[in-house]
């Protein structure tokens, strides 16, 4: 099996949980933050919703400049969902293109020109388009229980939720 082959396979079955958890998000509370330093709901949000696309096309570069995107603050759900399903497709796209070899080349994240990470490509691909997506996802996920709404299942029962029973 291909790397290209085993990454779609996650990314799909990610991609169900992601959406379940952007689901739940009230409009009502997008602009509400847990901490004056923390993003809003809708930023976070809209965060994990760009993040696979703008990071699988930054992968298609051998050579990447950092330039972090300013917080995007959504109007509604259904901007989050839209940003979502097109940026799955984009990033799925981009990593079909991608053979083995061109997974294991390697691929540098710079910053002022000073580099900040250099990489096989699968691996920025796993780190950050997969990883730190999750792991905003599980922010999110404890932003909808402090605002008192149940959490969906994400790797097996939630306290709200048990989809095995």
């Amino acid at each position: 099996m291909a790397i290209a082959d085993a990454m779609l396979m996650e990314m799909d079955m990610e991609e169900k949980t992601t959406q379940r958890v952007l689901e739940r998000l009230p409009e009502s509370k997008l602009s509400w933050k847990p901490h004056p330093k923390a993003y809003s709901l809708g930023q976070l949000a809209m965060h994990i919703a760009v993040g696979p696309g703008r990071v699988a096309t930054a992968a298609v570069e051998d050579t990447r400049e950092f330039t972090p995107p300013p917080p995007v603050d959504p109007k509604t759900r259904q901007e989050i969902m839209e940003a979502f399903a097109a940026s799955c497709a984009t990033a799925k796209q981009v990593v079909k293109s991608f053979d083995d070899a061109k997974m294991m080349a390697t691929w540098t994240l710079t910053r002022n020109g000073k580099v900040i990470m250099s990489v096989p490509r699968a691996a920025f691909l796993r780190a950050i388009m997969m990883n730190h997506i999750y792991h905003h996802r599980g922010q999110l996920s404890v932003y909808i229980k402090l605002l008192d709404l149940p959490v969906p299942s994400i790797y097996g029962p939630s306290a709200d939720e048990n989809p095995f029973g």
